[in-house]
């Protein structure tokens, strides 16, 4: 519970709000001693409360602390800091919490955590800049120009570069710019599903151009593609299976193979390495991409880059304007925020995904036992998870403590909110994704969960 303040003299200001509103009316009924609205947001701290965070939040507080006292849970002298100490600590109903999942890229918990020069880069942005504006000139200047030099910097084989909102947004503007009223051509084992539902199909279809498959689930050939090619064709398009792996019998066309067919060839890496990965040898990197033959590489900022959401698309200056003067872009153009972030990521120290991905085992498995042994709970041997639909099947080994199933509840309720994962009947928690300086955090929140589970329950 929030502390109520000190007045001047060190006391605490406890009732003194009741009592100023109480003395001018009778005592014979308690509820008539009740603080009037206007007095109580008069009075600080509710009055700097407002200021901070506004007067219909507080406003709220106010009148769900008068309600209470007047069905009695409440005395009139304690509405103020009944009031005072509802109040939310921040205006976002976003919450935070902290990843033992041992997941990397965890969609459902806002996949890349921001790096800290990308949330100093968010402050910077959070006022007016010169975004789209020429200091030097006075005039307008191109829009995220620091941000696109960065990116062509990072990639130095991509002409030119373009950010959207998103990697599926990347993907539509490619296909609506090149190919919309004619036919995309793409090799049925990528007609993948992206998550939630959304269809590659579904995402071509809606652009206005029509869907051309061929070869089969598991072979394709560049006879399938140069039997398809012809004057209706806009692009080719190439889909790395991000969240799934075909095995066996299988066989699919290169970027070097398929630049020779004439038309542009689109290539979705999905993830966002912008180079090489030796810890992910299957997962395409756009410098890669590039140089093989690509046109145009079209990727999302928030997973293996580990920025913001964003969608980037890399390659050939004549077609990236192309997708930029096109009107579809100005629908999903990205704001400053965004546009800070993503720079400092990429011209900044390796961001928190990168540096969860290659965590150092020893390190991380001294942290755990260290942690094991203060609770007085065992350690396992687990295998965690790039996630995002990155690097498909690739284990990330590592340690967890292992907790009772039922403490999973208990830690994700607890302050701070600790996401561990249940496995076989039993919570792990994975330290992989914990900051180091928060391990003190997640043992205290542990402790809770399992001074709680030791209590009976309904749930056992």
């Amino acid at each position: 519970m929030r502390k109520w303040p000190l007045d001047e003299s060190g006391e605490e200001v406890r009732g003194q709000v009741g009592r100023e509103a109480g003395s001018e009316v009778s005592v014979s009924d308690a509820r008539r001693r009740i603080p009037r609205t206007d007095v109580l947001l008069g009075r600080p701290p509710l009055a700097e409360a407002v200021q901070r965070l506004g007067a219909a939040t507080v406003k709220a507080a106010v009148t769900a602390a008068q309600a209470r006292a007047r069905a009695g849970e409440l005395a009139p002298e304690e509405v103020a800091v009944a009031a005072y100490d509802a109040l939310p600590g921040q205006l976002t109903t976003l919450r935070p919490l902290l990843n033992a999942t041992g997941v990397v890229v965890h969609t459902n918990l806002g996949r890349a955590p921001l790096s800290a020069a990308a949330v100093e880069a968010l402050q910077v942005a959070a006022g007016y800049v010169d975004v789209e504006y020429d200091a030097a000139t006075g005039a307008r200047a191109r829009r995220g120009r620091g941000t696109l030099a960065a990116l062509r910097e990072a990639v130095p084989v991509a002409e030119a570069a373009l950010v959207v909102n998103n990697g599926a947004a990347a993907l539509v503007l490619a296909t609506t710019a090149l190919a919309a009223g004619r036919e995309v051509i793409v090799s049925r084992g990528e007609m993948v599903e992206i998550g939630d539902g959304f269809r590659l199909p579904d995402l071509i279809a809606s652009t206005g151009a029509r869907l051309r498959e061929v070869g089969t689930t598991n072979r394709t050939a560049l006879r399938d593609y140069a039997q398809a090619v012809g004057p209706e064709t806009g692009c080719v398009l190439k889909v790395h299976p991000s969240n799934f792996r075909v095995e066996g019998f299988t066989a699919s066309v290169g970027l070097d193979e398929l630049r020779t067919l004439g038309p542009p060839v689109v290539m979705d890496i999905g993830s966002g390495l912008l180079h090489p990965d030796p810890l992910l040898p299957d997962e395409p990197d756009a410098t890669t991409a590039l140089a093989q033959g690509a046109t145009i590489v079209t990727a999302s900022g928030d997973k293996l880059l580990g920025g913001p959401q964003a969608g980037i698309v890399l390659g050939e200056a004549a077609t990236v304007e192309r997708l930029r003067r096109h009107p579809l872009a100005r629908a999903l153009r990205v704001d400053k925020l965004t546009l800070a972030a993503l720079e400092a990521t990429v011209r900044g120290p390796r961001p928190p995904v990168t540096a969860y991905l290659h965590a150092d085992a020893a390190s991380l498995r001294r942290r755990t036992q260290r942690m094991a042994e203060a609770l007085g709970r065992p350690v396992l041997e687990v295998s965690g998870a790039v996630g995002g639909g990155g690097a498909p099947g690739l284990p990330l080994s590592g340690w967890a403590v292992e907790l009772p199933a039922r403490c999973a509840g208990r830690l994700r309720d607890g302050k701070p909110g600790v996401v561990a994962r249940v496995e076989r009947g039993r919570c792990l928690v994975d330290l992989r994704c914990v900051p180091p300086e928060a391990d003190d955090d997640v043992e205290r929140a542990v402790r809770a969960a399992l001074d709680t589970a030791a209590v009976p329950t309904a749930e056992g």
